[in-house]
């Protein structure tokens, strides 16, 4: 048998499961590692400028293609509870990354080490394991058992903790009779796939709601298939945009409180019978009224974790099942029903959910200066074409994307749904744009989510990671002021100063582009919307030219509030400003507006 550090055998072990990259932070407690990856050699690594971003990128990474696994890599201590954002980000939207991380001796974890913390302890929560290895021997299962976790029943992250005696010790290991676990998912049978289709035959008004699942499960094929056949228009939820495109005829829009639009809000609530496939029902989705979002209405819900299965509402028939299987499953169903004259006919009622998409559109068409956000991407529409990947985490921004812009494929929508930590969108499309680097990658950011991790422009610098990052800057929390407002307060949430170094800017405070251009990228400034359209595509020859990140700074009005729920009730959505009446007034929506 082969010798070897526990260190290298763990580098080979990351090999032989797929991995091409890697995202961390050197430090004492994780070097032996480190020196493992550059002896053994066979996996890229980009060096974070903060921890938290290595964690970002890896999730970047995973979300970005099918079948990756990003591994994000940090020292002992802070390291460690750096990367606990990342850890919650990925398990809240079942995700699997990678978390390794150097640790004390062995003997010294019980004497209040230097940077000695029980980071297993601390990870617990927000992982599907998190295991400090005591024994050198014992690393080989642990890499190899993480795998299998992470890629099994409802996907998820792990962290490994290595004491650095551990990764020095020699162990008898041997690559090449390394075999990775079977992954283990649950599948739907034939009787269930019959139940649940059993359902069509009673309805009238029928949805699928697609969920992250089917983007997991790599079937978003699949479900366009299913629509098809059934004829039953497609509701996708934030994390399973993408799965249908949004200029398919089936594709009903998205619903809920925040990232919802007035069409897709409006075929459901007229909707009958609802199939969720891949989905948790979040209350972004359903709204805190469950009452509103389930009266009248019978569920169906397939989902790869069974202990979702009546988390949120019980439904009147629950399949435990990977969404893959399960679709295969109502495809070959609904084949022979077909076949046999048993589908209802859904013809008008798909085109009552398309003409509702044609009349119920929000403005984007506004001239005014400072410019108003519906603007932007209503430029941005224009600018970035079909094969754009999206990368953005919360906020107004984001909430108005999600409202305006469009996504034609699976993984062209990369966000961090559940967590929304700020300061991901940089790093996750950093690791995004590392993972297919012939994918155009557009990056969304306000102004706070912009400065809370910046620093790690300078990686996509130093890397050569070319994307566009479009910056919407009103020097304000604008999510958490319109929040506030319904307790009657505007407290704490003001960024504006005069910056006595660019009085040119005024009261927007700090000046992007220079610290951008600090950082080593490209940046540009606008101020007029009539400007816009010339700065995204300069942006992307400068991106190309130079094999860097281009920052894009829309300058914007102070106070803009966008069309959402005050009551957190889908049946309830305010439209604060004022709605598409004329074609010119939603020039990029998706269907040509009728009036």
């Amino acid at each position: 048998m082969p010798r070897m550090t526990a260190a290298a055998a763990a580098v080979e072990i990351l090999k032989l499961e797929g991995v091409e990259q890697a995202f961390g932070v050197p430090g004492a407690a994780i070097n032996p590692f480190y020196r493992e990856l550059k002896n053994v050699g066979g996996i890229a690594h980009t060096l974070a400028r903060h921890v938290e971003g290595a964690s970002h990128m890896a999730e970047g990474y995973t979300r970005a293609k099918a079948g990756n696994i990003g591994v994000c890599i940090g020292t002992s201590g802070p390291a460690g509870t750096d990367m606990i954002t990342g850890l919650y980000s990925a398990i809240a939207d079942s995700i699997p990354i990678l978390c390794i991380t150097g640790q004390a001796p062995v003997s010294k974890l019980h004497k209040e080490d230097f940077q000695a913390v029980d980071i297993a302890t601390i990870a617990k929560p927000v992982t599907k394991a998190a295991t400090t290895v005591l024994e050198a021997a014992q690393v080989p299962g642990v890499f190899q058992q993480a795998f299998h976790l992470m890629r099994s029943g409802r996907p998820g992250p792990v962290l490994i903790d290595l004491p650095i005696d551990v990764q020095l010790t020699e162990i008898e290991f041997d690559p090449e009779t390394y075999t990775p676990l079977p992954v283990y998912k649950p599948q739907a049978s034939r009787a269930q796939a019959e139940k649940a289709l059993s359902f069509l035959l009673e309805a009238e008004r029928p949805l699928i709601v697609a969920g992250g699942g089917i983007i997991n499960a790599d079937a978003s094929d699949l479900l366009v298939e299913f629509a098809e056949l059934t004829g039953i228009p497609v509701i996708s939820t934030l994390m399973g945009w993408g799965t249908i495109p949004d200029d398919h005829e089936l594709a009903a829009g998205m619903v809920g409180v925040q990232t919802a639009h007035r069409y897709g809000n409006a075929t459901f609530l007229e909707s009958d019978t609802v199939i969720g496939i891949g989905n948790r029902w979040a209350n972004r989705h359903t709204g805190y009224n469950l009452e509103a979002y389930t009266k009248g209405r019978k569920f169906v819900h397939v989902d790869i974790e069974p202990t979702q299965l009546g988390k949120i509402f019980a439904p009147d028939f629950g399949i435990a099942s990977d969404a893959k299987a399960a679709l295969e499953l109502f495809i070959e169903v609904a084949k022979e029903w077909k076949a046999e004259g048993r589908l209802p006919d859904f013809s008008a009622w798909a085109a009552s959910a398309q003409e509702r998409k044609a009349t119920l559109q929000r403005r984007t068409h506004f001239e005014n200066i400072p410019m108003k956000p519906q603007r932007v991407y209503e430029e941005m529409n224009k600018a970035f074409g079909p094969e754009t990947r999206y990368v953005t985490t919360i906020g107004l921004s984001q909430i108005a994307a999600a409202q305006f812009l469009h996504v034609y494929k699976p993984r062209h929508w990369v966000n961090c749904g559940q967590a929304g930590p700020l300061g991901w969108t940089i790093p996750a499309a950093i690791g995004a744009a590392t993972a297919q680097p012939d994918v155009p990658v557009v990056a969304l950011s306000g102004d706070y989510d912009f400065q809370f991790m910046i620093e790690e422009l300078a990686v996509a610098a130093q890397h050569k990671v070319p994307y566009v990052h479009v910056l919407v800057n009103n020097a304000y929390l604008g999510l958490i002021r319109q929040a506030q407002g319904g307790l009657g307060i505007n407290f704490e949430v003001n960024l504006e100063f005069e910056n006595i170094n660019t009085p040119e800017i005024g009261v927007y405070g700090v000046d992007h582009v220079k610290v951008a251009e600090g950082l080593g990228v490209k940046a540009i400034r606008v101020t007029d919307p009539e400007k816009l359209g010339e700065a995204f595509e300069e942006a992307k020859k400068l991106a190309q030219e130079f094999q860097v990140p281009v920052v894009v700074e829309a300058i914007l009005e102070r106070v803009t509030n966008i069309a959402m729920s005050k009551t957190v009730d889908m049946s309830d959505v305010t439209e604060f400003e004022e709605l598409a009446t004329e074609p010119g007034h939603a020039p990029t929506a998706i269907k040509a507006l009728q009036v």
